[in-house]
């Protein structure tokens, strides 16, 4: 699993470069590709110049294709023998594509600085917001939605985890249904983002991004991937691209895809790269699960040992 936006964090990924030249390589690659020095910026900062849409998404991708190639040279992980599938929640799933060898490493990078950069154009800025609605199901969350748009757009962004949905659009529609969902007896908060992601308002973006995704090879991914769109795996590289032009204004239907892997027989959820965000929303939705997370050298350790075990 490859975690989105939102679990960036100054520092990320440099301990995995001064452990394992592997993880150094990525973090390279990655720089040469923008022609940035992106890497400078994720290990000293500043925070917010890190926390931008267009630094952040190429930055988590790099720290979780760090530590899958890692895990390849130090830990022996083998995708086809040992994974039955990747999955990546919104930006997570270009990094799950890249670790699949769907997408080379520099077109992923250069990807998803268009990509951060297209979604934080689409809106001026104040005009979007995003809320948490937490204590609903998917179906309230839709309905309150419905109820909040009064001819302007607010759409389910993220089904996370029951009980932890995400509402996007319009800022005065999103405000609407924050009251709403507290009317019916539900929490909900405001969310600190730059942008409107994963609703109609970014329709602008998905309209480059099918630009950008034209020009780029793509190849079968190694094991299948589920599509954040339909929580259902895809190989076909044109329904592939489809699929990523269709996420950047569809919903990250995130619990499902989790529902669908468990109900294939996955039974190790591992997280790979920044944060513990999907581990944290795995254990809500598949508890019979086991979940591993790696982020750090010591994790590398960890994973080899259960991978030796298994």
């Amino acid at each position: 699993m490859f975690p989105g936006q939102g679990s960036q964090a100054l520092g990320m990924g440099k301990a995995l470069a001064g452990a394992f030249p592997t993880a150094r390589t990525v973090f390279d690659e990655v720089d040469t590709a923008l022609g940035d020095k992106l890497s400078q910026i994720m290990w000293e900062g500043p925070a917010e110049k890190l926390t931008l849409t267009e630094n952040a998404q190429p930055a988590l991708m790099a720290v979780s294709l760090a530590a899958i190639r890692v895990l390849e040279v130090e830990a022996g992980l083998d995708l086809v023998r040992d994974v039955k599938f990747v999955a990546g929640h919104s930006l997570g799933e270009y990094s799950a594509l890249a670790a699949a060898g769907a997408f080379s490493l520099a077109d992923t990078a250069r990807l998803l600085r268009t990509r951060g950069q297209a979604m934080q154009r689409a809106v001026p800025v104040g005009q979007g917001a995003m809320a948490a609605l937490l204590g609903v199901d998917i179906d309230t969350a839709k309905a309150v939605a419905a109820e909040a748009a009064k001819g302007q757009v607010c759409d389910v962004a993220n089904d996370n985890a029951s009980g932890q949905i995400v509402v996007s659009g319009n800022k005065v529609a999103v405000e609407r249904a924050a009251e709403i969902a507290k009317a019916r007896g539900a929490r909900a908060m405001m969310l600190p983002v730059s942008a409107p992601f994963h609703c109609a308002l970014m329709q602008p973006a998905a309209d480059v991004m099918r630009e950008a995704l034209a020009k780029v090879k793509v190849l079968p991914p190694k094991v299948p991937i589920i599509a954040n769109v339909t929580a259902a795996p895809v190989r076909d590289p044109a329904e592939i691209v489809q699929r990523l032009v269709e996420q950047v204004t569809g919903t990250v239907r995130w619990r499902e895809s989790i529902v669908y892997l468990v109900g294939q027989g996955v039974t190790r959820l591992v997280e790979v790269g920044s944060g513990k965000v999907l581990t944290g929303l795995a254990r809500r939705i598949a508890k019979e699960a086991t979940t591993q997370t790696v982020e750090k050298p010591e994790d590398v350790a960890a994973f080899k040992a259960v991978l030796g075990g298994s």
